[in-house]
This record gives C-alpha cells, sequence and structure tokens, in this order.
C-alpha cells in the first residue's frame, strides 16, 4: 500500500516526467527493433554485393582464359593459292565463282591448273576465255565436263563440245542461280516456268558428241513437269559442289565475306552450296573490322580464306563513253540497228523495271524518249545501270550483262546471280527487250543454238522470256544473211521459249504478236505489205489502223 501510495504520490505530483519516462522507453523499444531489422539486411546485402563481386571477378577471368572465344570463330588463312587447293581432287565437282572475267578466283584456277588436277566437273555460268580464267583448264583438258548457261566467245570451248571432246549441260542462268541456291538452302529441287517446252524440259539436248563430232553419244534427259495455277513448271534438281572457288573483295579472319559491286554475281550463292568453300580475296581484315551489316556471305558457309598478292582483273569489254557526253560504246552502229533501237524504246513507259538483251536491246536505252524515267536491270546483279564510263571511271568490277564496262546510276543496287533471277522469276521485271534467231507466227523463240554447228548457249533467255506477266519484244533484222526468213510459221531451231513474244520489231516493220498469229501495225517508209510478205516466211494480219514505223 505505502508503495502504491507513493507511486500514485509521484505521478500526481509529477506527470510531466512520468510521460518523459513512457517517451523514453517507447523509443528505446523502436530503436532495438530497427536494430533487429537493420543488421541481418544489412548481412544480406553484403552477402549480395559480395556473391556480384565474385561472380565478376570469375567471369572476368574465364573471359580472360578463354581469349578467342569472345569473338566469332575464325577460319583457316592459306599462305598461298597452292595450299588452298591442295586437297582438291581429281574428280572433284568444283563451283566456280564469276561472271565472264568479272569477279574469278583467277589464282585459285591458275593454282588448280598447276596441280594438274583433272577430271573435274566445273560448275560456272561461262569458262572465261581462251587465255584466262577457266579457259586455261579448258585448254589443258582438266574439265571433262561443264555446267554452264553461257558459252559465249570462248572459242575453244565451243570447239570441244562440238567435236566431243567436253561435256556440256547448258542450264539457263537463273535455273543454274537457283539450282546453286537451293543446295545452299537444303532443298533438294523446285519447279520453275523456265524452259518448260524446250529440250532443256523434254530432253534430247547434246551433253556430249561422239568423237568428231555429228552424232550425240550423251542426250540430257528429260524433266519432271506439273502445272500450278493454270501455269506449266518443270523440277530442277539442286547442284551440291565437293569445292566452291569464289572471289570476294574482303574477308574478316571469321570468314564473312563481302563483295564489290557486279563481282557478287554467282559468287554468292556458290559460296553457300559446296562441302568445302574456298574464298579469294583482295583484303583480309581482322574479326570486327566488317560491320555486321556490311557482310553479304556470313562467314558460316566459308572453310577458309586465302589473300591474292595481286589480281590482273582482265576486263573482256572496255566500253566508254564518247567524249561528245552521249553513252554509244565506241565505234559507230549502222542506221538499221539504231532504226530498230529507236523503235523498241517507244515501248519503254515512266517508271518501268526493264530488262535489255545484249547488243540492239542494250543500244534502244540511248533512245529513251524525254520525259519517260525507266529503270534499267542487268542479270548479272544491277538495278539502276547507268551509261557507258569514262576512261577515268571504267571498274572492271562493274560491269553488264554483255560484260561491257558501265555505271550505275543513284539510287541503284548490286546483289547476286540468285537474287537478281528472283527479280525476274517473280514479275518484278515489266519489259525485257532481247534478239532472235527465229520467231514463230504463234510467239515461240529461238535464239541460242544451232545444233552441230554453233553454241552461244541461252543464258538468260529463258527465264527472261518465261516469267507471265512480263512483256517481251524482240528486235532483229528482217532476214538472216543471205536473205533467209527469221519469222516462220514455226521454229526449226532448239526454242527458247513458247507463246512468249509479244511484239517482233524489224527494220522493215512492227508485228503484234497473239494467239491468233501476227498482226502487221507498222511498216517502214517507203515499203508496201507486198515487200513485207515476200521478207517473211509466215502468213499475218494487216491492221486497218496501218501506221508508218516511227
Amino acid at each position: 500500500d505505502i508503495n502504491e501510495q507513493q507511486q500514485h504520490t509521484n505521478t500526481s505530483h509529477h506527470p510531466s516526467q512520468d510521460q518523459a519516462s513512457r517517451q523514453d522507453k517507447t523509443a528505446d523499444n523502436g530503436l532495438r527493433l530497427a536494430i533487429t531489422m537493420v543488421l541481418p539486411a544489412a548481412s544480406v546485402l553484403r552477402q549480395a554485393v559480395s556473391s556480384v563481386a565474385r561472380r565478376h571477378v570469375a567471369a572476368s577471368t574465364a573471359a580472360a582464359r578463354r581469349g578467342m572465344q569472345q569473338v566469332c570463330s575464325p577460319v583457316p588463312v592459306c599462305n598461298s593459292a597452292a595450299e588452298a587447293v591442295s586437297d582438291v581432287t581429281n574428280g572433284s565437282t568444283v563451283l566456280v565463282g564469276g561472271f565472264g572475267l568479272c569477279g574469278i578466283p583467277e589464282n585459285l584456277i591458275s593454282a588448280l591448273h598447276d596441280a594438274g588436277t583433272s577430271d573435274l566437273t566445273a560448275v560456272s555460268n561461262n569458262a572465261g576465255v581462251d587465255d584466262f580464267g577457266l579457259g586455261i583448264l579448258l585448254q589443258s583438258k582438266q574439265i571433262k565436263r561443264m555446267v554452264s548457261s553461257y558459252v559465249g566467245e570462248n572459242k575453244e570451248f565451243e570447239r570441244q563440245f562440238l567435236t566431243g571432246e567436253l561435256e556440256v549441260e547448258l542450264t539457263p542462268q537463273g535455273t543454274l542461280a537457283e539450282r546453286l541456291r537451293a543446295a545452299g538452302a537444303g532443298i533438294p529441287a523446285f519447279y520453275t516456268p523456265t524452259a518448260y517446252g524446250t529440250v532443256v524440259h523434254e530432253g534430247g539436248s547434246p551433253i556430249k558428241y561422239k568423237a568428231g563430232g555429228g552424232d550425240i553419244e550423251i542426250p540430257s534427259q528429260p524433266r519432271e513437269s506439273r502445272k500450278f495455277n493454270g501455269i506449266n513448271y518443270i523440277m530442277e534438281e539442286a547442284i551440291y559442289g565437293d569445292f566452291a572457288l569464289i572471289k570476294a573483295a574482303k574477308a574478316d579472319k571469321a570468314g564473312n565475306l563481302v563483295f564489290n559491286k557486279t563481282a557478287a554475281n554467282f559468287n554468292v550463292p556458290m559460296a553457300k552450296a559446296a562441302k568445302i568453300t574456298i574464298a579469294e580475296v583482295d583484303e583480309i581484315v581482322e574479326i570486327g573490322e566488317i560491320d555486321p551489316n556490311d557482310v553479304h556471305v556470313p562467314g558460316v558457309f566459308v572453310d577458309r580464306i586465302f589473300k591474292a598478292p595481286k589480281s590482273e582483273k582482265r576486263i573482256e569489254r572496255k566500253t566508254l563513253r564518247p567524249e561528245s557526253g552521249t553513252s554509244s560504246p565506241s565505234g559507230a552502229h549502222d542506221e538499221v540497228r539504231a532504226k530498230i533501237a529507236k523503235r523498241a524504246a517507244q515501248e519503254f513507259k515512266d517508271g518501268m523495271y526493264v530488262n535489255l538483251g545484249i547488243g540492239m536491246p542494250m543500244l534502244s536505252s540511248e533512245f529513251v524518249p524525254e520525259g519517260v524515267n525507266v529503270t534499267l536491270q542487268s542479270e548479272n546483279g544491277i538495278l539502276g545501270l547507268g551509261p557507258f564510263p569514262t576512261e577515268e571511271t571504267v571498274d572492271p568490277d562493274l560491269i553488264n550483262a554483255g560484260k561491257e564496262t558501265v555505271t550505275v546510276l543513284p539510287g541503284g543496287a548490286f546483289f547476286g546471280s540468285d537474287e537478281s533471277f528472283g527479280m525476274i522469276r517473280g514479275g518484278h521485271i515489266a519489259l525485257t527487250v532481247l534478239g532472235a534467231m527465229q520467231v514463230a507466227s504463234n510467239g515461240d523463240l529461238a535464239n541460242w543454238m544451232i545444233p552441230g554447228k554453233m553454241v552461244k548457249g541461252m543464258g538468260g533467255a529463258m527465264d527472261l522470256v518465261a516469267t507471265p506477266g512480263t512483256r517481251v519484244i524482240v528486235t532483229m533484222e528482217h532476214c538472216a544473211k543471205g536473205g533467209a526468213h527469221k519469222i516462220l510459221d514455226k521454229c526449226t531451231l532448239p526454242l527458247t521459249g513458247k507463246h512468249c513474244v509479244d511484239l517482233i520489231i524489224t527494220e522493215k516493220g512492227v508485228f503484234d504478236v497473239s494467239p491468233d498469229g501476227l498482226t502487221l501495225v507498222e511498216i517502214a517508209e517507203g515499203l508496201t505489205v507486198e515487200d513485207i510478205q515476200a521478207a517473211t516466211g509466215c502468213g499475218f494480219e494487216v491492221s486497218p489502223d496501218l501506221k508508218t514505223m516511227a
């Protein structure tokens, strides 16, 4: 009782002291609680920081130990061309990049020649010239079979084929590019409209003549065909190589490749289609020095690289712009050819994408009507083909499909042969102009071969005329040398395409072509319908609105 009374007395006499005491106790309890909570958190934080630090140190140490694993894996760099091709054996299938002489791996080809490797199957768009590129392997009889689209001006190539010394599998250029692309993508076969109804489809084309020429020893085999969406297609199989010899402007040590202008051509799909790809390059840089955005062929496709000590980069057809400032090639064109080309140019419409064949068709680019803007596509890998260069601007890595030196317009683009023919087959080219040996009244076209006598190859023509929706114009002189008819009821030469021609332009007149036959719609000044009938090997209708040829 006394204690309770004393406590009551103290409380009643000192209320402020009692309140302060309670506040002190509350504060002490809060502090103890805070300390109890903070100390474990601080311990956890210290442990976490320590763990991160340990991991960082461990990662840094591992990175230092791994070294080159922090960049893409390198590929072998060969010290010489001979070393690069040392494992190419007799009987190998070798894919060889290039178009004409542009972008060919000239040092690797020379090394194969020096090694004496023989019985080769060479897959290449063409075989260079007699004394350069694959031509030197033909001269030394190291090639057993060529798979190509174009013989061109290589006389030894043509001679060996016609005399039965060489097997030649002529393949449409776009089909060749796609067969290679398919191999690199793991696609064993595909369907294409190209060459339907020709000897490529039906078989029987000579792959090898008997010794001395004449009779066929090895004929081509027919292709399977199917119809999709009302359009006829044939099946083509992928082409796989044991080795690919390609040429690039630059490589890094991870094998990433960069090409220069039209030197990309067949190098791009071939790099992806072989068991072993060997790249001859002008420059090798360290890993990381090529921006990933600038890589044309990733290093995964490349097995070894070799820096060429020198490259001749021979130009097949150096073609210059005259000092007058026009884009005419050196040398005068006769009036007949110019007249035909000028009339063909009137078919150009503003905004068109147009492909022009070699020779007279290309000449039509000089006569584009004022106010009309067309973009020219060249199947070797240019969109925005420009005029011929001056002497100072000649570039061996910039040529057209005729192997002539050219320029490119602002806004143009370069790409590989597989992408180029994707544009063509995909119907993105509105108009193609090309030459012909014969045209039939139903629109059949022949322009690539005289069996047993002359073989130029189909090049890209079969692809260009096979695309539904692409308008096809033939420019040619009305009669052959000696006055033989070139416009016929039926072509007698192997076909380039069936029912594909829409318009024929000659120096004598212009014919519309339809399923019903030919209609003369324009006639050259000074000629009569009877003159045209005498020069033409088939009947034709005459338009009631017949005009004088402009």
